[in-house]
């Protein structure tokens, strides 16, 4: 195991180059004054002069032949430089890793009731196959589908916040904002949970509990349709099979039957789809993180995207692309955990 995942660990930079290039020959679409915004480090392009960002373009070389800038500009990516963001005005690298912990604890108390709740949905459905608990839990799934994330994060800031003032946008409340962000409080993580429990502030966490509430709800809910269906369709799959009904004529028990033997197998593909899924919350919720008006890797990317901020763009496509190998990885390294019979070579 330890062979193939080396083997897959040194195919990321390949992959990653491969990304990177397509992002770059779509960019030479910009014309050289937008793309320019690549290597100016402060300020805006608005307080040149023609002349100047004539000069600027000809120093930077952005009508050279598309081969030559990309390799100067991968020469920078190379030294850790990503380039400055305008978004953020800070450097692209800085401002992916502030937004970083933001999006990773949302996506990480997100997870915990997307899999148990949408397990253990699906494995009840298919053992209670077209019984009236199946029929629940498929209006349950279908619900999940017909509601767009936006509708359902709307209607529970309507509820929650506008009508009870029970959980409120954001990350923190202006005084919790406060202690986080005085000298006394110490940033260990950048999670606002973690690290108030780790500074003693019991009253910060419940304040960023409250705060998280609605966009892990938000989250959780349009995915679980997804994850039921899936680990429903997988269970009554595994449940027909023969070492099932060999189980069950040893005498076994059902729920011993069920859940050390059907589960086991079906989990396969609701490990694949769980990982997809959480490797795209890690690489940012865009409209979750902007309804909820939540400050992480999501609303930093549509910011720069809407203000045509090329270098956050590209960083974050390096950041999304090493995302999604490296959590394929741990996707494969899991189905070999759970089942004994997959072997990695």
């Amino acid at each position: 195991m330890l062979a193939y995942i080396v083997r897959r660990l040194l195919l990321l930079p390949l992959i990653l180059l491969g990304v990177t290039l397509l992002i770059f020959a779509l960019l030479q679409l910009l014309s050289p004054y937008q793309r320019l915004s690549l290597y100016v480090q402060e300020g805006s392009l608005q307080r040149y002069t023609p002349e100047q960002l004539e000069r600027l373009i000809e120093l930077h070389g952005l009508r050279d032949p598309i081969w030559v800038q990309y390799a100067r500009w991968l020469g920078n990516v190379v030294r850790g430089d990503l380039g400055w963001s305008e978004t953020d005005s800070r450097p692209v690298a800085e401002a992916l890793l502030s937004r970083l912990p933001a999006t990773a604890e949302l996506a990480l108390l997100a997870i915990l009731p997307l899999v148990l709740v949408g397990i253990s949905l699906g494995i009840l459905a298919a053992v209670h196959h077209n019984r009236a608990l199946d029929h629940l839990t498929r209006v349950f799934s279908i619900l999940g589908y017909a509601f767009p994330t936006f509708v359902f994060g709307l209607l529970g800031l309507m509820i929650f916040y506008g009508k009870l003032g029970w959980f409120p946008p954001g990350r923190l409340s202006e005084w919790a904002n406060q202690v986080v962000h005085s000298p006394e409080f110490v940033r260990y993580t950048g999670l606002n949970t973690l690290d108030a429990l780790l500074n003693g502030r019991l009253d910060v966490f419940l304040d960023a509990l409250r705060h998280l509430a609605l966009p892990v709800l938000t989250l959780s809910y349009v995915s679980w349709a997804l994850i039921v269906r899936i680990t429903r369709s997988s269970m009554l799959e595994a449940l027909r099979q023969e070492y099932v009904t060999v189980a069950r004529a040893k005498g076994q028990r059902e729920v011993r039957v069920v859940l050390k033997h059907a589960a086991r197998n079906a989990l396969i593909p609701v490990v694949t789809i769980s990982g997809l899924v959480f490797a795209g919350w890690l690489s940012g919720v865009v409209i979750t993180e902007t309804i909820f008006n939540y400050r992480g890797l999501g609303q930093f990317v549509a910011d720069a995207a809407i203000a045509l901020d090329i270098p956050s763009v590209l960083g974050f496509a390096l950041f999304a692309a090493t995302v999604l190998v490296v959590m394929n990885l741990l996707v494969d390294v899991l189905y070999a955990l759970i089942d004994p019979r997959v072997r990695l070579e």
